[in-house]
Order: structure tokens, then C-alpha cells, then sequence
């Protein structure tokens, strides 16, 4: 039977409700789970405490983000390109709440507003057409990529499950833009890619508080 717009509607909310609810359950191991639990200082439990919220807000927003550009998109095989690659970051989701709670720290309180700003931006995006909303997953990915390189040089040096978590978070978003990539995605301009950066930077340094 084929997929209804109500059956898209309904996934969204579901998927909506678990990204900002913690229900989110990752289909892949978690990479820290063969690695050893350090004793972290206090300092430095925080420090990573506060890392992986940020991660973690980032993964609010990439879920809200393809499954606003899949809703979107007309073409069936983009919305499976993009589905698959929002199934990663769920993964990327549970694995960063999971430390979250091991590090006796919490989610953003904002979450939901998270999620809510980043499925309009998303939903902009894919009707603007594939090719666009393809060049928004490279640049959206290109900069995750450069926001995770300056986690791992931030992150404490023993705190080896959040940085084999973050590793593999990295692999997974550099896949993720090089099939976008080869799928035909344009260059954004300028412009756009420093609005990006600049909501990025705002996102970032309130989700180290709130």
C-alpha cells in the first residue's frame, strides 16, 4: 500500500515527539561501549557534560532537519536518501543522551524551540528544490564536521567515551555530505552559508546554559 501525506504527517510527529521527549532508541551500539569509563574531575566531567548537550541539540536539529527536507521533497528516492541518513542521526541522538545521563548532565530545556526553528528552516529548504536542499545537507554537514573537529580538541583528554562517540558522529556526517554531494548538490551562496554559521554560533552558546 502505498504512503499516505497522512502517513508522513504522522511519522513526523512521532519522530518529532521522541527527538524533544528522549524517547529515541539508536538501532547501532553505542561506539563507547568497548571503551573504558576514566574517572573524569569534577572540571572535567562538566566541560563534557556541557560538549555533549551542545551534540546532543545538534542532533535535535539534524532530525528535525531531514524530516522536514524528506517531507518536503517530491522525488521518492531523495526522501529515502534523506530518511536514511535522519535514521543516523537518531543514533547520533541516543548516543549523546546516553553519555549525557552517564556524565550526570541533561538536555537542552529548549529542545522543543530547537526543534521547531530548524524543521521550518528545513522545510524552506526542500521547496526550493533538491539540488538546493542537497547543497543545504553539504553545507549543514561541512560545518557539523568543523563544530565536532573543535569538540574533540575541547573534550577532555581521558573522557574516551564521549570522543569515540564523537569520532564516529564525524564519519557519519562526512557520509552524509558526500552523498549529497554525488545526489547533485549545489553550492549555497555566500550569504546563506554565513546566516548558517551565525545561527549555528547562537544555537551553541546558549544551548552551554539552557
Amino acid at each position: 500500500m502505498p504512503t499516505t501525506l497522512s502517513d508522513h504527517l504522522l511519522s513526523q510527529l512521532d519522530a518529532a515527539l521522541r527527538a524533544v521527549s528522549g524517547g529515541t532508541r539508536a538501532v547501532r551500539p553505542t561506539p563507547s561501549a568497548e571503551v573504558s569509563d576514566l574517572p573524569l574531575a569534577p572540571g572535567a566531567r562538566r566541560e563534557s557534560g556541557t560538549l555533549m548537550r551542545v551534540n546532543h541539540v545538534g542532533e535535535v536539529c539534524a532530525q528535525a532537519l531531514y524530516q522536514a527536507q524528506a517531507l518536503t521533497t517530491r522525488s521518492p528516492a531523495l526522501r529515502e536518501q534523506l530518511l536514511a541518513a535522519a535514521r543516523d542521526e537518531q543514533d547520533h541522538l541516543a548516543w549523546t543522551e546516553q553519555r549525557l545521563a552517564e556524565l550526570g548532565s541533561r538536555p537542552s530545556l529548549l529542545n522543543p524551540l530547537w526543534y521547531a526553528g530548524a524543521f521550518a528552516i528545513g522545510a524552506v529548504a526542500g521547496r526550493l528544490g533538491d539540488r538546493v536542499s542537497l547543497g543545504f545537507v553539504v553545507e549543514t554537514e561541512r560545518q557539523v564536521e568543523a563544530h565536532l573537529d573543535g569538540h574533540l580538541a575541547r573534550l577532555p583528554a581521558e573522557d574516551m567515551r564521549s570522543r569515540a562517540i564523537v569520532e564516529q558522529m564525524k564519519r557519519d556526517e562526512a557520509g552524509h555530505g558526500q552523498a549529497a554531494r554525488a545526489g547533485g548538490g549545489v553550492d549555497l551562496p555566500a550569504p546563506v552559508r554565513w546566516a548558517m554559521r551565525a545561527a549555528a554560533k547562537v544555537m551553541t552558546a546558549t544551548a552551554h546554559r539552557i
